[in-house]
């Protein structure tokens, strides 16, 4: 692999493949910087003849620092590129898809993939501290507590505390 500068960021291009590797720190850069972004949409290789890249089936490839095999991922988990990644080391791009991903971030992908991913927090927060409420009633109602009434309103007027105070 040769080295290669896209804006002022230097990546690894495969010459065989025209694939790249791009480390953490560059890959963070690319998709925070604006200028970045242009450099990469304006180094992009020509669009392959119809045909000349083929779906081969999937196979997971080495890290090119490490050699262990990187996980492929759904980049921002609805981007649709699938990408190499080696958590310690960088992503692996195949052929346009650092491309495909600076396309996806300048439309608003990444924004609205981090609030969708918020949202989701949020609710599994809900459903958790539901669950809680309904397991501290459970132990409430094996202590007898409720079969008084004014267990009821002391154990209701608790729950209440704790949602409004967590």
């Amino acid at each position: 692999m040769q080295a290669i500068a896209i804006g002022s960021t230097t990546v690894r291009e495969c010459e065989r493949c025209i694939g790249l590797w791009v480390d953490v720190a560059s890959f963070e850069k690319i998709c925070a910087d604006r200028e970045e972004q242009a450099a990469v949409l304006g180094t992009a290789s020509p669009a392959p003849a119809s045909g000349a890249l083929q779906k081969s089936k999937v196979s997971y490839a080495p890290c090119p620092e490490c050699k262990q095999l990187m996980n492929r991922v759904n980049f921002a988990r609805c981007s649709s590129v699938i990408v190499d990644v080696c958590k310690g080391h960088g992503t692996w791009f195949d052929r346009e898809e650092l491309s495909r991903i600076v396309e996806f971030i300048r439309a608003g992908g990444l924004a609205t993939s981090r609030e969708k991913e918020k949202a989701e927090i949020v609710e599994e927060r809900r459903r958790l501290r539901q669950e809680q409420m309904s397991d501290h009633r459970r132990s409430i109602i094996g202590t007898g507590e409720l079969q008084d009434p004014r267990g009821v309103g002391i154990a209701s007027a608790r729950e209440l505390l704790k949602y409004l105070l967590d």
